[in-house]
């Protein structure tokens, strides 16, 4: 079954851009597409805009703070309230997704850093695209990012795995929700979410324990805002490697002391730098088929998107 993912329309190679082209971008089509169910939306086509068709920008008035968005001919033809509009109607099928990708700097998708401009000269890369900020603030929780920064390793790793996080608490919500498969839900979220920040994980876990069948529902949002706010903080070398100790305890009564030192090696390499994530995660799983254990058998920490992706396999 693939993720549901909206996904600006040219990154797909459809050709709806201002100059009649796309923006194809391999890795997310071909790579991403396995595994997502990509949903394309080109906001400035759906407002009318033709193809092709003028460019459009962010400007500033003189005076306000107010963004708006106009052609760049003519900053009398202002598309800001149409194009935020266009994601409000789009909301019912927002609400389905699990992650969107947005194109990078645009006045209408771009997610943030996008050029405004103002009557001083040189443009202010601060603003957001106006169909993004308006999709984005109708659902904060949903784990949304550019193609530019998915170059980034740690980056695309990040919003893979918010991606698959979503998609696994949709399922939840979906099969209805208990406090017993709430608590199994964090359970297995638990190394995720340390590996990402600690303070949030014990925050977390303050709340699950406070959570009751009688105040399970009016809960539940501030879980996934907590669950959300931890994961988007990119997880550290430092954090891998409490997590990594922390799982390597559960084999202390099972491996002799050649084995022992090997993992213990091999980690400390990981955190020099020497070898990729993947490594003391592979050895751990070769440990843990020979003694198994159910929790770590259960933790999405050991694998929690498809190995395919490559992820944890860059330094």
């Amino acid at each position: 079954m693939k993720i549901p993912v909206g996904i600006s329309s040219c990154l797909l190679g459809e050709n709806v851009r201002f100059d009649g082209g796309h923006k194809q971008h391999s890795y997310v089509q071909q790579t991403l597409g396995q595994y997502f169910e990509f949903r394309p939306f080109c906001p400035e086509v759906d407002i009318g805009l033709g193809i092709p068709r003028k460019p459009i920008r962010l400007i500033r008035r003189p005076g306000s703070d107010e963004i708006r968005c106009v052609s760049t001919v003519d900053s009398g033809q202002d598309f800001t309230d149409a194009l935020t509009e266009s994601a409000q109607q789009q909301a019912h099928w927002h609400q389905e997704l699990c992650g969107y990708i947005l194109k990078r700097a645009s006045p209408s998708c771009g997610m943030e850093r996008v050029k405004v401009y103002t009557d001083k000269g040189m443009p202010i890369n601060d603003g957001a695209g106006i169909y993004a900020a308006t999709m984005m603030k109708n659902f904060p929780e949903l784990p949304v990012e550019e193609e530019g920064r998915l170059g980034d390793s740690r980056l695309r790793e990040n919003f893979i795995q918010r991606v698959y996080v979503m998609w696994r608490w949709k399922r939840l919500l979906e099969s209805g929700v208990t406090v017993g498969r709430l608590v199994d839900f964090h359970a297995r979220h638990k190394l995720i979410i340390m590996s990402h920040d600690q303070q949030d994980y014990r925050a977390l876990g303050k709340l699950v324990a406070a959570i009751r069948k009688d105040n399970l529902e009016q809960q539940l949002p501030d879980y996934l805002h907590g669950l959300m706010k931890a994961l988007k903080k990119i997880a550290t070398v430092g954090n891998h490697v409490n997590v990594l100790q922390h799982i390597q305890g559960y084999l202390k009564q099972n491996l002799d002391r050649e084995d022992k030192q090997e993992l213990v090696q091999v980690i400390e390499d990981y955190r020099s730098g020497i070898v990729p994530l993947i490594v003391p995660i592979t050895l751990l799983n070769h440990h843990f088929r020979r003694n198994p254990d159910d929790y770590i058998a259960r933790s999405w920490y050991m694998k929690p998107y498809p190995s395919e992706l490559s992820l944890t396999s860059d330094i």
